[in-house]
């Protein structure tokens, strides 16, 4: 526990909310804020978990628009009558060009504001879903080209970046939270309530969970 202050990009999916979860415990509940960004995606049902959540965990939370991302790409993921692919590059038709990417720059001029320094973002690179903006690489630069871009020292931290699906529940089961994400967040592409189970993000998901859960029982 100590007194700076920490921002958390926050979807309301298991990822953002374990990050969420473990930054309550380090840097206390009244020093952290979440930031969920409205960008035009194709179901309303996370924005309503991410604030069901934050207020769950007492943690203020700022939703920003950014809905003018529709004016200039289209993808599955914000287009309701796009059926969920993915290309022979082994990138899904759900990838949303450039989005982590303005994400960190919002939050980054958010925080700022706030004089907070630390951004958390639930990014991962081990069980992902080939998204090239969750790779640490750009998470790296996007640090550097923020600090100065704003002449501030801003730290990005990644809590999951190296951790498979099974860890990440693992994380959530140490923090004594794993049936609280289980039931209370929301991943599926589909938007469907407690998950299609046959999307990419539900099938990671579900992967990820039986795995932990044999480990568990061994």
């Amino acid at each position: 526990m100590h007194d700076e202050q920490a921002l958390v990009i926050f979807s309301g999916g298991q990822d953002s909310t374990t990050c969420l979860i473990q930054a309550v415990r380090q840097y206390g509940r009244g020093n952290v804020q979440a930031v969920t960004f409205r960008y035009g995606q194709r179901h309303d049902i996370e924005l309503e978990c991410a604030r069901r959540i934050a207020a769950d965990w007492g943690v203020r939370q700022t939703v920003l628009d950014l809905s003018v991302m529709k004016q200039v790409t289209h993808n599955a993921l914000m287009d309701e009558g796009a059926e969920i692919q993915t290309a022979s590059n082994g990138v899904p038709n759900t990838f949303v060009d450039g989005r982590n990417a303005l994400f960190l720059l919002y939050a980054a001029i958010y925080a700022k504001s706030q004089n907070i320094r630390h951004i958390i973002t639930g990014v991962c690179e081990t069980d992902f879903s080939g998204y090239p903006d969750c790779r640490d690489v750009f998470v790296k630069s996007m640090n550097v080209t923020l600090n100065l871009a704003m002449d501030y020292a801003f730290q990005i931290h990644t809590p999951l970046m190296y951790l498979t699906k099974a860890q990440t529940w693992a994380l959530a089961d140490e923090m004594g939270c794993l049936d609280y994400i289980r039931e209370h967040t929301h991943t599926c592409y589909n938007g469907t309530a407690g998950g299609c189970g046959e999307c990419p993000s539900c099938v990671l998901r579900e992967k990820g969970l039986a795995e932990y859960l044999a480990e568990k029982a061994v």
